[in-house]
């Protein structure tokens, strides 16, 4: 299969490197990331050890079998209107936040997919990704129930040794994933720690606070994610990824734009009672426009 992977970043490298093991792959980032990978090879370490070399560049190839999208929620519409220009056979968001499928299927020829993935991964250097703890790649049909599609990328992933589940569940999976990233991303960046300082701790409340708004909107939404189950998951990541950096608050490290409007700002748009999301995300903006962020 021909993978072409939309933002290769920290997690777009590290799935493109294991993808890459056992497909075609193409790599589309930045310089001098990609240069490096076409001079040098892609170089996985920590929790995953490969070196592969995938085609890399700066612009999409005309075909693929498979797009797996992994930019920043808020380029998704310019990624879709780039990918409508490209023939494909089916598209893959593993994005953060809600509705980036339905943003992908306004201009996409293909059938779209949505996904989570709970890898860690941190790009170290141009052509050096870490994988800072194998977890799960989820995906399926964006309504949920069954799809070919999704049993056939599914087996792909598993072919290259990606832990991966087909579900047909994804509404309440991508709520609970938002649960995670409202209740890890912006209190990690605020308070500039690591995720296990969440599991206890002065930052603990606000954590689980989060989470608990996040399963009231997805209520909201109709879907049955319980206070108990939004709180659960948060708690596991934490503790599963204790040492990594959330990836909200590597943006903050780096001085880039965060993703706090599709997570704690898309819970906090919810006709439900979000106060702890509101002022999370509130804070982020604050800090992003004092910096000319936003």
């Amino acid at each position: 299969m021909h993978v072409v992977v939309v933002g290769a970043g920290s997690l777009g490298s590290l799935l493109g490197g294991l993808l890459a093991r056992t497909h075609e792959v193409t790599l589309v980032g930045r310089d001098p990331h990609m240069r490096h990978v076409r001079e040098s090879g892609l170089r996985v370490e920590g929790a995953v050890e490969t070196t592969v070399r995938p085609d890399a560049r700066t612009t999409l190839p005309a075909s693929a079998d498979l797009a797996v999208v992994t930019v920043k929620a808020y380029d998704t519409a310019t990624v879709a209107r780039d990918l409508a220009e490209c023939d494909l056979k089916c598209v893959l968001s593993l994005q953060n936040g809600l509705d980036n499928e339905a943003t992908l299927a306004t201009s996409v020829d293909a059938p779209v997919l949505a996904g989570t993935a709970t890898y860690g991964a941190r790009l170290r250097d141009p052509g050096r990704v870490e994988c800072t703890g194998v977890g799960e790649v989820v995906l399926g049909a964006p309504k949920g129930g069954p799809s070919s599609d999704a049993d056939r990328v599914g087996e792909a992933f598993r072919a290259a040794g990606i832990e991966t589940d087909v579900a047909e569940d994804m509404p309440r999976r991508q709520w609970e994933k938002l649960a995670v990233n409202a209740g890890i991303n912006a209190p990690t960046a605020l308070a500039r720690v690591e995720n296990g300082a969440l599991v206890d701790g002065p930052a603990s409340d606000v954590s689980r606070a989060a989470a608990r708004e996040t399963a009231r909107a997805a209520r909201e939404r109709g879907v049955d994610l319980s206070d108990e189950a939004a709180v659960s998951a948060v708690r596991a990541v934490a503790e599963s990824t204790a040492p990594n950096h959330s990836s909200m608050l590597q943006d903050v490290e780096r001085g880039r734009r965060t993703e706090v409007d599709s997570i704690n700002g898309a819970v906090a748009q919810s006709e439900a009672d979000t106060p702890v999301n509101g002022t999370l995300a509130g804070l982020v903006r604050a800090w992003e426009r004092g910096r000319g962020l936003r």
